[in-house]
């Protein structure tokens, strides 16, 4: 059993580069990002979510050092990406996964990784069997207790096929928000066939928090900086301003809370988890959230149909 909010733990790893590209959400307090934890662990959080890639096993070592072997917490980590000579590398060998779980191991200081995913595959690797054979043979072995796929942002529906036609992994971790819906037939056939649904990016990088206005800068090592563009932001606010945040007013919500609630607001769904990086966040994220009133969610469902699709293409350009 997991709980409804998770920790993304992507943000804690700092601000890691590979080559000239950030990877990571901008330089970040180690000592903070272990309050934060803590914290989450105190507001009933049980699920923390990361990555080798997340700092260059950056967020690895700090979730390593505050949870080491507490049975109690679960922790989910992906393999698949890779630096090599500067350049951002996928590598779905069963050489490369089993070595990685390893090392993801020994950062964790874990005897076991409770949820093991494919950090992005496609279908070419899927097809060629290597990456789901070391998922298999770990989990043999006894190195990790389930194994999953987590989608591509835009087209999530082909390896989620796949995997599905052949009862292959235990769970899925995709994009699902207000803006990005693109996944939700997924969600409920995944469901139907028992696997476990992971909600990332549940506020779209911080644009569904209201925190964002159109004169918002991101630092050169945001990966924001290139993600979030100015057109982006301002078309988002303008259908946030006028369609979805009265909603949050008429539900008494905060626009996270409203955000965060939404997703909630469907059954299939396992776990969220924001990204977290200190204690405030923790409150913010975990405090307050309720199932949206019926009429109110199929009216932000109806936007996916219209306001947001010019907004996803632009997205989709940027990555």
């Amino acid at each position: 059993m997991v709980s409804e909010i998770g920790f993304g733990a992507w943000a804690i790893g700092g601000n890691a580069q590979v080559g000239a590209t950030p990877i990571g959400w901008g330089e970040v307090d180690d000592d903070v990002s272990r309050k934060a934890i803590k914290a989450a662990m105190e507001a009933g959080i049980n699920f923390f979510d990361t990555a080798d890639f997340y700092g260059l096993g950056h967020s690895e070592q700090i979730l390593g050092e505050v949870l080491k072997n507490n049975n109690s917490i679960m922790i989910a980590t992906k393999v698949g990406h890779r630096n090599i000579d500067e350049k951002i590398v996928v590598d779905y060998s069963r050489e490369y996964i089993i070595k990685a779980c390893e090392e993801s191991l020994k950062r964790l200081k874990r005897d076991v990784i409770d949820y093991y995913q494919l950090h992005s595959a496609r279908i070419q690797h899927l097809q060629n069997g290597e990456c789901i054979d070391a998922m298999k043979t770990l989990k043999k072995q006894g190195k990790i207790r389930y194994w999953g796929l987590s989608l591509n942002t835009f087209y999530p529906e082909t390896e989620a096929a796949y995997l599905m036609e052949k009862n292959s992994g235990d769970g899925f971790q995709l994009v699902f928000n207000l803006i990005n819906q693109k996944a939700i037939d997924i969600i409920k056939e995944a469901s139907r066939k028992g696997y476990g649904i992971i909600a990332r990016m549940p506020l779209q990088f911080g644009l569904l928090t209201g925190k964002f206005s159109v004169h918002t800068k991101f630092r050169n090592d945001d990966h924001r900086s290139f993600r979030l563009t100015p057109e982006i932001i301002d078309h988002t606010l303008k259908v946030l301003e006028d369609k979805v945040w009265p909603i949050a007013t008429t539900e008494q919500l905060t626009k996270t809370q409203l955000a965060l609630s939404f997703i909630l607001s469907f059954k299939e769904i396992s776990t969220i988890i924001p990204g977290i990086r200190t204690p405030e966040h923790v409150v913010q994220n975990t405090a307050g959230l309720k199932s949206l009133k019926e009429e109110n969610t199929e009216v932000l469902q109806s936007l996916a149909q219209t306001d947001w699709k010019e907004i996803m293409t632009l997205m989709e350009k940027q990555g």
